[in-house]
């Protein structure tokens, strides 16, 4: 009984290629804490790099893991087949206890490639700096991402009146801390440069903002610039209608 599926497990592990395991099993961890995952359909993955990821048949993160560099190996005795994984640096055990095996998957998987992220608050401010008249006529921006001892700024100009312009960039909706940490921008770079804060313009640009946000913001003398970051990889267009709303 399971003698293929294990079978599997082990020359998988050997050639050193990632596995996939659906099974009815029960899961010990020992490590900085303990924990115990009673008998249930798990799914079992293995990678080549020997991190080890347990998941349930529903949900996104693992219920259980172990990180790379896990040493990986199968052993029956009198009270099952296990699969036991020792990360040696970590001092971190994990036993799995196979009831039944529902099936066994493995392959040699190659991937060097790195996320590709758009959208970011740094292509809003890149996306600013090269279109300034998305905020209003007239601004110039002289600098993105500036690096002060107080943080990020993400944008920072002069208005057509020659008036310093502070931008806050937020990719998806402005909330309390966007404001507070433009209120905190606008505060300490009046101080160091000797300028009344009511001579300097905070501003907050992003797709939305709450609607206390939004109140906090205008009682601080701040303004607020709809904006949606670009998106140059974007599939699907969010405000698609879907069949029922023809």
């Amino acid at each position: 009984m399971m003698e293929n599926e294990i079978a599997q497990i082990l020359a998988a592990l050997e050639r050193n290629e990632t596995v996939l395991i659906a099974a009815l099993c029960e899961v010990w961890y020992f490590g900085k804490v303990e924990s115990y995952l009673p008998l249930g359909d798990r799914i079992i993955l293995v990678k080549s790099d020997k991190t080890l990821l347990v998941h349930q048949p529903t949900g996104v993160n693992p219920i259980n893991y172990m990180k790379d560099g896990t040493e990986h190996r199968i052993v029956e005795d009198a009270k099952g087949i296990f699969l036991k994984s020792h990360h040696q640096f970590q001092k971190d055990y994990m036993d799995i206890r196979f009831e039944q095996i529902h099936f066994v998957k493995s392959h040699g998987l190659e991937d060097g490639n790195k996320i590709q992220v758009q959208g970011s608050e740094a292509d809003m401010s890149d996306m600013i700096y090269a279109n300034p008249g998305l905020i209003e006529q007239g601004f110039k921006p002289f600098s993105r991402e500036e690096h002060t001892q107080f943080g990020f700024i993400d944008v920072f100009g002069t208005d057509k009146n020659g008036k310093v312009v502070v931008i806050e960039c937020k990719r998806d909706m402005a909330d309390f801390k966007a404001v507070s940490q433009l209120h905190r921008y606008v505060h300490k770079i009046a101080r160091s440069k000797g300028i009344p804060e009511k001579n300097i313009r905070g501003m907050i640009a992003s797709p939305r903002i709450s609607e206390n946000a939004k109140t906090m913001l205008y009682e601080q003398g701040f303004e607020y610039v709809m904006i949606v970051p670009p998106k140059y990889l974007e599939k699907y267009d969010t405000n698609q209608k879907r069949l029922g709303e023809f």
